[in-house]
């Protein structure tokens, strides 16, 4: 199955979503934005999808927004731009939200906006050769809504640091300050993106849905709320069904 702008493709449980713009270095359009919003909606309600990739064709992941809708979004009203940003803000937070896992697979350049839908992933899984960046600053241009994801993966004043000198990171750097969760050598990129994706689709699916809710939701709590919060997640993983069942196996097996 695919779009003019989204490839996608559905096997073993893992929703393969390849932005498809490589000639525009996989620019996000309102085209591309629309697609992946279709995309999600599905994977939220369809059993058969476990785990959500994300991954761009040719040589980058993402460049970020489409400069040429950028530019023509110029000429409109405060609130027009701002109803515009929003359907790409709430494209994170339904990445956020949806219960099950959505990894990246980055190879070439991650920037701008491409950085900031990589770090609204679960995982970022990044090629060795791979960069990470936010230069809105280099055009006079604010990454407003990707700092929301940014503040919340490394520290203030790195974050500074990146938007507001928009350098560039290489995939060593970005996993030494968190940005990503594992850089892989060039040999050995694809057989772990797949591992990795084959391995989560293969876990517990409700359990893999409380960790992330938990994981987001302790963000802005207290040290004892986040005990309490800790506490009942606990009480309800243990009467799902797959904890009973693993359970019991590892019993019988002993």
């Amino acid at each position: 199955m695919s779009a003019d702008v989204l490839s996608v493709e559905l096997a073993g449980g893992i929703l393969t979503l390849t932005l498809d713009r490589p000639e525009k270095r996989n620019a996000l359009n309102e085209a591309l934005i629309d697609a992946l919003h279709d995309q999600l909606d599905r994977a939220d309600v369809d059993a058969d999808v476990r785990v959500v990739v994300v991954r761009g064709a040719g040589k980058d992941f993402c460049a970020g927004a489409d400069l040429a809708e950028l530019l023509a979004s110029a000429e409109q009203s405060p609130e027009e731009n701002a109803h515009g940003a929003m359907h790409l803000g709430e494209l994170f937070v339904k990445m956020r939200a949806l219960p099950k896992p959505v990894v990246a697979v980055v190879q070439g350049r991650a920037l701008a906006g491409g950085c900031g839908l990589a770090t609204a992933c679960d995982l970022v899984i990044a090629h060795a050769e791979s960069r990470f960046g936010y230069p809105e600053i280099q055009r006079g241009f604010v990454p407003a809504m990707v700092m929301a994801m940014l503040c919340r993966a490394v520290t203030e004043k790195v974050a500074f640091d990146l938007v507001g000198t928009g350098r560039v990171l290489s995939a060593r750097e970005a996993l030494e300050i968190g940005l990503v969760s594992r850089v892989v050598a060039p040999d050995r990129f694809e057989d772990e993106a797949a591992a990795i994706a084959v391995g989560l689709a293969g876990a517990s699916g409700t359990a893999l849905a409380l960790i992330k809710q938990q994981l987001y939701a302790i963000d802005g709590l207290g040290f004892e709320e986040a005990i309490r919060l800790g506490a009942q997640v606990n009480a309800i993983a243990r009467a799902t069904p797959d904890f009973k069942a693993a359970v019991r196996q590892f019993l019988e097996t002993k």
